[in-house]
């Protein structure tokens, strides 16, 4: 048996690291040593206060969890690190996981991918972040030249604005009540506005914010037959949105966004971990650095996690690093 240790969420807003012990890696297998992970702050902080509703306690499940969201449960799915027993063709390489925060685990070798070479390990963690921010591009289908906006800069706002700012022609906003968030569109390329002054008539909206005032401003942004595409996720909450007013003569169309389907546009061709595999290249791009806070140490997960769920914070995506 190997000894492992891992962050769980207890009970509402209590979390602890336990330690337990792990098979070793049989045929087919790897055994990973973590060096880095990421807290992914929107559903993490959902699952950390216990607010996920019980229907969707199954769609909600990280892709290797133990445990439920009734809590307890080990959840997360953002880990870096370096195979070090198992299947022989992958040792000592450098691979990403989407495994919850634990020192060391062991997967199947097909749970693994490898990290490219100019990604370092803290900004590999981003690669789930950017799988999502990607898949609702997808969805979103925009086009050269277009003019569009994001309304939310947390980690998969900007991701998604970075990303559509490389489309030859385009014209871009991140939209965000913190002004503080303008560093973040400067490193990324792409133009800063809060609500009030962002520029309307667009092509393509996509909400990102969370926040129930922040898509009806994107409803408000779009232009006619405008796509809005929404990326956020509300837990147990009820959004309230204004479907009267212009919605129908503007012929909007407002669909939604999950990375737990690949986007219907790619399904026939591309795989979920093709998809992740393309999220891993394409942060070989330094000025995604922007998004990543200072590292804490694994050890104090528990108090950070309480941090981060309990009030607003500029960090956008924590990573966690292991001894």
């Amino acid at each position: 048996m190997v000894e492992a240790r891992a962050f769980w969420v207890a009970a509402p807003g209590q979390g602890e690291v336990r330690s337990e012990e792990i098979l070793p890696p049989a045929a087919g297998e790897v055994l990973v040593e973590t060096r880095a992970s990421g807290i992914s702050r929107g559903s993490e902080t959902l699952v950390f206060r216990g607010e996920v509703p019980p229907s969707q306690h199954e769609l909600m499940r990280a892709p290797i969890q133990s445990g439920t969201l009734a809590l307890p449960v080990k959840y997360g799915y953002s880990a870096v690190g370096i195979v070090t027993g198992g299947a022989p063709e992958w040792h000592g390489r450098r691979v990403f996981c989407l495994h919850p925060h634990q020192d060391r685990f062991v997967v199947p070798a097909d749970a693994v991918l490898p990290v490219p070479e100019a990604v370092p390990d803290a900004r590999a963690v981003l690669a789930a972040n950017l799988e999502t921010a990607l898949n609702g591009l997808w969805d979103a289908a925009p086009r050269l030249g277009d003019r569009a906006a994001v309304i939310g800069a947390g980690v998969v706002g900007a991701l998604a604005a970075a990303l559509l700012a490389r489309l030859p022609g385009s014209a871009v906003q991140l939209i965000d009540i913190d002004p503080g968030k303008a560093a973040v569109a400067r490193a990324l390329g792409v133009e800063f506005a809060p609500p009030e002054a962002a520029r309307g008539e667009l092509d393509l909206v996509i909400h990102a914010s969370g926040a129930p005032a922040g898509l009806a401003r994107a409803l408000e942004l779009a232009g006619f037959e405008a796509t809005v595409v929404e990326l956020s996720w509300y837990g147990a909450r009820t959004v309230a949105l204004p479907l009267g007013e212009a919605f129908h003569s503007r012929r909007l169309r407002l669909i939604s966004s999950q990375v737990g389907a690949v986007a219907p546009a790619r399904r026939a061709r591309w795989s979920r971990r093709r998809r992740l595999a393309l999220a891993l290249e394409l942060l070989a791009d330094p000025a995604f650095d922007a998004l990543l806070a200072p590292p804490e140490p694994f050890d104090r997960l528990p108090a950070l996690m309480a941090e981060l769920a309990a009030r607003p914070s500029n960090v956008m995506c924590q990573v966690i690093t292991y001894q």
